[in-house]
Parts: C-alpha cells; sequence; structure tokens
C-alpha cells in the first residue's frame, strides 16, 4: 500500500506544479500586462487550489503509512533532525508544503474578494509564486529525478 501511495504522490506532484506553474505565470502575465480578469482566470486558480488540496490528502496518507514515521520513536526527534534526508521526509518537506497549500488557500480566498481585475490577478501572483518556491524548494530531487 505504501509504494502505491507514494507512486502516486510522486505523479501526481508533477500534475501539481505545472498547474501552479501555469496559474502563477498566467496571474503574473496579465498583472503586468494590465489585462482583466476572466472567467478562465478563476477556473484556473480553483482547479490549482483543487489539486494543491488533493496532493496534500495523498502526503498525509502517505505521512502516515510511511516506515519513516517510525524513525521518530526509534531514534528521537533530535537524531531526526541531525540527518538531513530523515529531517527533510518528516519534517521539512511536509511542514513547508502544508505552509504551501495554505497560502494558495489563502489567495484564492482574498482574491475572490477583491472587486476589480488588478488586485484579483496581482493576490494569485502573490501567494501563488510563493506557494511554487516553497514546493519546489522541499520536493527531494534526489529521489525524485531517480
Amino acid at each position: 500500500m505504501y509504494e502505491t501511495i507514494q507512486v502516486l504522490h510522486s505523479y501526481w506532484a508533477y500534475v501539481v506544479l505545472l498547474i501552479l506553474i501555469i496559474a502563477t505565470v498566467n496571474a503574473i502575465a496579465k498583472t503586468v500586462g494590465g489585462k482583466e480578469y476572466s472567467a478562465k482566470d478563476f477556473r484556473i486558480s480553483l482547479f490549482t487550489l483543487i489539486v494543491s488540496h488533493i496532493q496534500l490528502l495523498i502526503g498525509l496518507i502517505l505521512y502516515v503509512v510511511s516506515p519513516r514515521l517510525a524513525l521518530f520513536s526509534e531514534l528521537g526527534m533530535g537524531d531526526v533532525m541531525k540527518d538531513a534526508v530523515n529531517r527533510l521526509y518528516l519534517v521539512e518537506h511536509p511542514l513547508i508544503n502544508i505552509i504551501a497549500v495554505a497560502l494558495i488557500t489563502i489567495g484564492y480566498s482574498k482574491h475572490k474578494k477583491k472587486l476589480t481585475s488588478g488586485p484579483k490577478l496581482k493576490t494569485i501572483a502573490i501567494f501563488y509564486t510563493i506557494a511554487l518556491v516553497l514546493f519546489l524548494s522541499r520536493i527531494p530531487w534526489s529521489a525524485w529525478l531517480n
């Protein structure tokens, strides 16, 4: 079961990154270009919200069924934090990505309350860009690229 969820989590991450990049570039381009917010922009930002939340749920399930989780009781928090790989998988990756999904959620919620195109697109651009940077910073690249 763990391997299946891990593969799903890894492949769904490609979808999340692709959609998040599209949403971010779209919002930045339209903000800089002074273009109007449209129904397409709403759908892109909503789809980004949905796929990122699905990834979060898959990730939380993966975290709970992960054999690595036992390292907390076996090694203790101090030894987990001393090992860069264990720290990445057990602390940094989950925490930073939860924050990134929270930023996507906040950005989406805040943009809906704006009344004009400029502030709507700017809000999406800011929050989604920060989330994208956070996601990219905590991807376990060594495992992902192999």
